[in-house]
């Protein structure tokens, strides 16, 4: 084995252990980078390594910085996170909850699938895992305790519910990965919209399927209402204004009247004005989402500088080219490799944030998929159908991330509003059916890939 090869894999394994010490991650991506660029100019003026890395190398990272800061793609990051903010402070989840739980009051698990399906309403109007989780639970979980659900339906329905919004549009995953391999953003909202809808589908039949197995885990209430028009007026007052603005957003992007990064714009103000609408609008609401936003922003912003030190380093050093011949080395088919490489993906979602995730190693995998020999349908219209299938599947996987122990966001947000006698053991437990579901989600969009390629194909027809 090569020095260089030594250097990459030691590179990961550092950045890896590092991240349990506490120290936040756009730190150790770049520190791990500066570090690993010290080791490599060393073992050249001592060892004649030639490692081809030296300190000046790091003064490239400038222009990359620079270049991140004028894509106007990113733009939409701060205007997405801004509306989904603005509208978990809006009051619109309150009011769905309130009249969708008389719609299903009288069906077995009628309350989860209310959860479900206010999850994923949230997911196409806010994609703020924190924000959805916690509001899921606080408004629901006391209702589910209430009413005798199971313990482990109650919890695995609110965390899996809350994290729709990684995957349906407009989410801000798939703004990153457009910009990481230089997709249409708008090619990669189409076509999550159908497994995004499928994978919420699957929850709502898992959940009566228990509700019919076993009724006891998910009761009627003893006040259950029959249905009436008055009913469904209500629920049509209270989710009309929500999907009004998931229309003209999405809408907007998907039949080319304007670009993510402008309906971006148009989604932040429509969220103002339901916040206004709702009577929830204020300046000292407007002030926590906009210091929110920057938070979050920031954040973000922050793991990209880190990571593209990272990843200069790690290319520099000829990470890409390992990775490569490792991976087109495997003794399997093509389909094989997709699917080794999608294990390894759900592997390092138990340890990394789908940012790292996305940022990092998806760059890395698309030289590699782009030279598999797969041949996916994309009508002839699609730029790129298997790129786009691919970062299909990559995101579906990442949904996992979110539920699968020991980081598993979702269980650490719901844990934090939680009653004491609720125990994380418990809602490990609950979230384990529903990430079954995920994999099967998964599986089917490998599968049949139209899930994912038909709508885009069709938009562009």
């Amino acid at each position: 084995m090569e020095i260089n090869e030594i250097l990459v894999l030691a590179m990961f394994g550092t950045f890896i252990l590092l991240l349990f010490t506490g120290i936040p991650v756009a730190y150790v991506l770049a520190g791990v980078g500066v570090i690993f660029t010290f080791v490599a100019g060393y073992a050249d003026e001592h060892w004649d390594a030639m490692t081809g890395l030296d300190f000046q190398t790091l003064g490239l990272i400038v222009n990359r910085v620079y270049q991140i800061m004028g894509n106007w793609i990113l733009v939409a990051l701060p205007m997405f996170i801004f509306m989904g903010i603005m509208l978990d402070k809006s009051g619109v989840a309150e009011r769905l909850m309130s009249s969708m739980q008389e719609l299903f009051g009288r069906v077995h698990g009628g309350l989860a699938i209310t959860v479900t399906s206010i999850g994923i309403i949230l997911a196409a109007s806010t994609g703020i895992i924190g924000a959805s989780v916690v509001l899921l639970a606080v408004m629901s979980l006391p209702a589910m305790q209430k009413q005798g659900y199971s313990k482990s339906l109650a919890l695995g329905t609110i965390a899996s519910a809350g994290t729709l919004g990684i995957l349906i549009p407009p989410s801000i995953m798939l703004v990153i990965m457009a910009d990481q391999l230089g997709l249409s953003v708008g090619d990669l909202f189409m076509a999550a919209v159908f497994p995004g809808l499928m994978l919420g589908l699957l929850y709502i039949l898992y959940i009566l399927i228990v509700g019919f197995v076993n009724p006891k885990a998910a009761p009627i209430p003893d006040d259950a209402k029959p249905v009436t028009l008055a009913t469904v007026i209500k629920v049509l007052k209270a989710i009309i204004p929500t999907l009004a603005l998931i229309f003209s957003v999405l809408g907007s992007i998907f039949t080319g009247l304007a670009t993510p990064t402008e309906a971006s714009g148009v989604g932040a103000f429509g969220a103002t004005l339901l916040a206004i609408y709702n009577k929830k609008f204020s300046l000292k609401v407007l002030k926590d989402v906009m210091h929110g936003t920057t938070n979050t922003t920031a954040y973000i912003f922050a793991i990209f500088i880190g990571a593209s030190l990272f990843s200069l380093v790690l290319r520099e050093l000829g990470g890409d080219e390992v990775i490569e011949s490792f991976l087109t080395g495997l003794p399997f088919g093509p389909y094989g490799i997709v699917a080794f490489i999608l294990l390894i993906v759900f592997f390092l979602g138990f340890f990394l944030d789908w940012i790292e995730i996305t940022l990092i190693i998806l760059p890395l995998l698309a030289p590699v998929i782009g030279a598999l020999d797969i041949a996916v349908n994309g009508y002839g219209v699609v730029d790129d159908p298997k790129m786009v299938w691919f970062v299909m599947l990559v995101a579906m996987t990442l949904q996992t991330s979110f539920l699968t122990p020991p980081v598993g966001f979702a269980l650490f947000y719901l844990k934090g509003v939680c009653p004491p006698d609720i125990k994380l053991i418990d809602i490990y437990k609950g979230v384990v059916p529903f990430i079954m579901l995920q994999l099967f989600a998964l599986l089917l969009l490998i599968l049949w890939p139209e899930i994912a390629l038909w709508l885009p194909a069709i938009a562009y027809s």
